[in-house]
């Protein structure tokens, strides 16, 4: 199974946030991802077996997540620059300490289930566009601000990835509380 580890959107976020951005970015750079398919990730886990997703689990369930926090969402970003964008994202304004605190927390996890450690720092946001090759999106961003959008966070979750034609679907295969 092609697995990754994400904060996931509630149904009323996630409409709150695709109205936002439908109104601010009416014409999307790129290949848009589906709201359906917004999450934020923790980690990109890759093809794992049955015994493994075990390990993981239960890492997860023994992990100190914390407990619920308040986060918000707001500010349109681009990776890795905007004059050269390959993808347009939602960045956090409120909660990133908290969010990584979550993604060390899930880190250790993930080692302990004898995962090599992340090669790249914790970099929270929402994909909301993959752009190939990449564009300017500086007139993108010049625009107004993206309005602040508040959302609780009191899970993570493993989902699994299939590819295919066409946008990615993405399942959940567990929940784990924080």
């Amino acid at each position: 199974m092609r697995l990754f580890v994400a904060v996931p959107l509630d149904e009323e976020t996630r409409h709150r946030m695709a109205h936002l951005v439908r109104a601010r970015v009416p014409v999307m750079p790129g290949a848009p991802v589906s709201p359906q398919n917004w999450h934020l990730t923790l980690r990109f886990l890759g093809e794992v077996d049955e015994v493994t997703l075990d390990r993981v689990i239960r890492s997860l369930d023994a992990a100190d997540l914390g407990g619920a926090f308040p986060m918000a969402w707001g500010g349109l970003g681009a990776f890795p620059r905007p004059s050269r964008a390959s993808v347009l994202w939602v960045g956090i304004a409120r909660g990133e300490d908290r969010l990584a605190a979550v993604a060390m927390a899930t880190e250790a996890a993930f080692a302990a289930a004898g995962f090599p450690p992340e090669d790249r720092p914790f970099r929270p946001h929402l994909t909301l566009s993959r752009i190939r090759p990449p564009e300017d999106v500086r007139s993108v961003l010049d625009g107004e601000p993206l309005d602040s959008v508040p959302m609780s966070v009191d899970r993570v979750t493993i989902y699994q990835s299939r590819l295919g034609r066409g946008e990615a679907t993405y399942s959940v295969v567990e929940e784990v509380g924080l």
